[in-house]
């Protein structure tokens, strides 16, 4: 973690010390004075809802050094060491900035519509055998959690994995110019954020962001099915690699096989090679190939490159296979859900073997604008009836997709609900032994209630 002076701090945000000598020595950074430990330095967010200046001298009693305090706010403790700032929120990303900077460390950074979390684990796992790696940890990978990952950095790391997320135009830039990686990968371009954005055009521009601070001669990795980024890199001055399922890419799959305990595949011209992921879905295979990808780019060995992907650890509620309750399994794919992401996880469970009954429930997808019902309804009307049994929707929203299924299935092997209690009772009635179900929902909808009553 960051570890300054207070005076060494105010030259990085520009700032001014007051209220001490700038001499107290800092340890790290918090903005929750929950989390406070002893020598952060507590940084006050002012929010629509909330002003974190009202807690500062809260977080000092708790063990906080000192605080940044913005100037047009009133009032400033005169008994705590304090760095008047113009702005809280760009002085820690200033901060950030300039401590990274300070570093060694050489930055990979991860966007795109899907995958990008397990995309980040697949490469820290990998990288990890080599190197001396941090990476975003939990949903840090926004305009204040990113630069609170980069400022817990130790001073050794030598490649910091850093997810970046978005909620519109323009954050991804930002974070990109903060971060200035050495290389980015770009996981897809799918559906999620279009009521924000209009388009899949306008949702490629703003994951393309990533490269706005990405170093000159630095490496740019996306997926090449995708002509949304294809195109955008025919002038790039970047090193670009790409994988995807067209042998026309760098990295492209071969002999994939999905057997109940992951995925086993080969590349295109190293069929000698076998490696496995401990992690179901075909789709899974492409952020895998881009963890692959950079890691070969940072020189990492086939060996170590196996032994990376095959130790794992993937961030709950992404397509995490469970054992429930009564011989009952589960498909715990609930963070999140977007078209793309929701068709790539019923084909996994169509793919699988060796179950009694296969049933889907799926929820509302979020902020698909215009098109969400057509969306919605394509799912429905998508599900193979002779790979899966019975599909169940909760959410308003999925009720369109239970309007498509019953265009292929028996009216009663399609239920809707908008109520999550029904729908757990009718599951509870429905499943058996040697059955398995996928969830799977937008954040919002919070299927993991529904998790929790079958394991």
């Amino acid at each position: 973690m960051i570890k300054r002076t207070m005076k060494e701090i105010a030259v990085w945000v520009n700032g001014e010390i007051g209220g001490a000598d700038g001499t107290h020595d800092v340890a790290g950074v918090s903005k929750d004075t929950r989390t406070i430990e002893k020598a952060n330095l507590y940084v006050p967010i002012v929010g629509e809802n909330f002003n974190g200046h009202d807690f500062v001298t809260g977080a000092i009693e708790n063990g906080a050094v000192g605080a940044l305090w913005q100037k047009d706010q009133p009032n400033p403790p005169s008994d705590v060491p304090l760095i008047y700032v113009e702005d809280t929120l760009v002085a820690l990303q200033n901060l950030a900035k300039n401590y990274l900077a300070s570093l060694p460390t050489k930055v990979v950074a991860i966007t795109g519509s899907n995958g990008k979390t397990t995309t980040k684990d697949m490469v820290t796992s990998v990288l990890s055998t080599t190197y001396k790696v941090q990476k975003t940890e939990g949903n840090y990978n926004n305009h204040i959690g990113m630069p609170l990952t980069i400022l817990r950095l130790e001073e050794d790391t030598e490649i910091a994995v850093l997810e970046m997320g978005m909620s519109g135009r323009g954050e991804i830039e930002l974070l990109s110019n903060l971060a200035q990686p050495d290389a980015a990968i770009i996981t897809n371009i799918g559906e999620s954020h279009l009521q924000d954005l209009g388009s899949r055009e306008g949702i490629s521009e703003a994951k393309f962001e990533i490269t706005a601070g990405l170093q000159k001669n630095g490496t740019l990795i996306i997926h090449g099915d995708e002509p949304l980024l294809t195109d955008k890199v025919a002038q790039s001055p970047f090193h670009v690699i790409t994988f995807g399922n067209r042998e026309t890419n760098d990295y492209c799959p071969t002999q994939i096989q999905q057997k109940s305990n992951g995925t086993y595949f080969s590349l295109h011209g190293e069929t000698e090679t076998e490696y496995f992921i401990p992690v179901l879905g075909k789709h899974n295979v492409n952020n895998a190939l881009s963890a692959i990808a950079i890691a070969k780019q940072m020189n990492v060995s086939t060996t170590d490159i196996k032994k990376g992907l095959e130790a794992i650890k993937i961030t709950g509620m992404r397509t995490e296979l469970i054992e429930g309750k009564d011989g009952v399994t589960v498909i715990n794919d609930a963070y999140n859900a977007s078209p793309t992401s929701m068709r790539a996880a019923i084909d996994l469970l169509q793919d699988l073997k060796n179950y009694k009954k296969k049933i889907v429930v799926l929820a509302d997808m979020l902020e698909l604008g215009d098109k969400e019902d057509t969306f919605h309804y394509d799912i429905g009307k998508g599900i193979d009836t002779n790979k899966i049994d019975e599909v169940i929707t909760f959410g308003q929203l999925a009720r369109k997709i239970a309007e498509g299924a019953k265009t292929n299935f028996p009216e009663n092997h399609v239920h809707a609900y908008n109520d999550k209690q029904a729908l757990i009772a009718k599951l509870k009635e429905t499943v058996e032994e040697g059955d398995i179900v996928l969830m799977k929902g937008s954040r919002g909808m919070k299927l993991e209630d529904v998790v929790n009553e079958l394991i």
